[in-house]
């Protein structure tokens, strides 16, 4: 996520419109940044008295899946059926792209192994 600008730098811009006279336009080309952001900051500073960004709120992530190692045995015994299959004998509501995301996670693909098996050209002799 892209960090927001420094409250020192939200100050100068603020200063340079309001105190040097400069347009909004010119400031948003002198300091790289989109009108619209310092129209946002204008109406932040009438709403609150201050240009500082909003506290970022941290989601906590509701895994439904907690027991890796439960999950990794389950894993062994159903590692043959779709994911929609999967999910429906998981116990508890878990949907089709939380056990996607959950095998992805332990590293658990689908593909073939290779074997030792390798591919030789017989050669087309007729037998004489």
């Amino acid at each position: 996520m892209a960090q927001p600008y420094s409250d020192d730098f939200r100050q100068k811009v603020m200063q340079a419109i309001e105190l040097d006279g400069l347009k909004k336009c010119e400031a948003s080309q002198l300091f790289n940044i989109s009108r619209n952001t310092i129209n946002l900051w204008f109406q932040r500073f009438a709403e609150t008295g201050d240009v500082k960004p909003k506290a970022r709120t941290v989601s906590q992530h509701n895994a439904k899946i907690s027991d890796w190692q439960k999950f990794r045995t389950f894993v062994k015994e159903h590692g043959d059926k779709t994911q929609s299959e999967m999910a429906q004998l998981w116990d508890g509501e878990i949907s089709q792209r939380t056990i996607s995301r959950a095998l992805r996670n332990i590293g658990h693909t689908r593909k073939k192994k290779h074997t030792g098996i390798v591919n030789e050209m017989k050669s087309n002799e007729l037998p004489s």
